[in-house]
């Protein structure tokens, strides 16, 4: 088993050169998106990490990228199932990796806070509006929220 996931890891594309080749054919964005792969539980303190408090089970995150048809670019490798999504970006260093390339990503909420440049640069990952308890979304807000969830869409079935 072992010698199979070698062999396939090593076919499988690096980030970078992933991300050169859609800059190569001239691509401008990818899209971004994260999922829990569920696991069985296990038992012992070394599987504790693999448990998301968020989705409340136990599982393997792993980040995926695809271009604007929803076709498949690269996967990252699997990281405990605690891991936030951000938290696997950076461990990537994806934000930088996708400046170098000249390209951005388009992204859920749960990626609000990936890109910390500065305000007057261009951002590499574009994320929706986040309410907060005491700051509802203006009209304008919801309507952009919209129009970014449709663009993102084709991500959804990158995993499926």
């Amino acid at each position: 088993m072992r010698e199979v996931v070698g062999l396939l890891a090593a076919r499988a594309p690096r980030l970078d050169r992933a991300l050169k080749k859609i800059a190569h054919k001239g691509g401008g964005v990818v899209l971004l998106d994260g999922t829990l792969i569920r696991t069985r539980r296990r038992t012992g303190k070394e599987n504790r990490k693999n448990y998301s408090g968020k989705s409340k089970c136990h599982g393997l995150l792993v980040i995926a990228l695809t271009d604007d048809r929803g076709r498949l670019l690269w996967v990252s490798a699997a990281q405990p199932g605690r891991t936030s999504e951000i938290t696997a970006c950076r461990h990537d260093q994806l934000t930088a990796k996708l400046r170098a390339a000249g390209l951005g990503a388009i992204a859920d909420l749960g990626f609000v806070g990936l890109d910390d440049s500065g305000p007057d640069a261009d951002p590499a990952v574009i994320t929706g509006y986040k309410a907060a308890r005491n700051r509802p979304l203006t009209r304008g807000q919801k309507l952009s929220n919209t129009a970014l969830a449709a663009v993102r869409a084709p991500v959804e079935h990158g995993f499926v």
